[in-house]
């Protein structure tokens, strides 16, 4: 299907007065995490709660920055979660689109609000 990107707004929750960074980020739902780049943390001012071990693609492991919390919205959703700190682009997982109940669009190779529920996100709890 080939990479999906979509725009999306990122956060500080704590320092409501900071403004917040509109960027392009690539939606994967092979990835469970929030990733963000250094000079993203930086600029939102995150906090770093602890580091984390990370396995990427090529099978390295390396240790990376655990930062938040972080606001991520997407058109008329929004989430808060931790980010992992590497990369050099922004890196949409699977845990901030579900808990925003996003879906990718095959046919459309984009990022949507689930249509089964495009006033707010529905969750399922059982």
């Amino acid at each position: 299907m080939g990479y999906v990107h979509a725009e999306i707004k990122l956060k500080n929750p704590r320092l409501p007065k900071l403004k917040s960074i509109k960027i392009k980020a690539m939606a994967d739902t092979g990835a469970l995490m929030l990733c963000i780049p250094e000079h993203i943390s930086v600029q939102l001012k995150l906090e770093t709660n602890s580091q984390r071990e990370v396995t990427t693609a090529d099978g390295r492991k390396q240790m990376v920055n655990y930062v938040g919390p972080l606001e991520v919205a997407f058109e008329n959703r929004s989430c808060f979660v931790g980010a992992l700190v590497l990369g050099d682009e922004v890196l949409l997982g699977a845990v901030p689109m579900e808990d925003m109940d996003l879906i990718i669009s095959p046919a459309y190779r984009k990022l949507i609000v689930n249509p089964d529920s495009p006033n707010f996100p529905h969750a399922l709890v059982k």
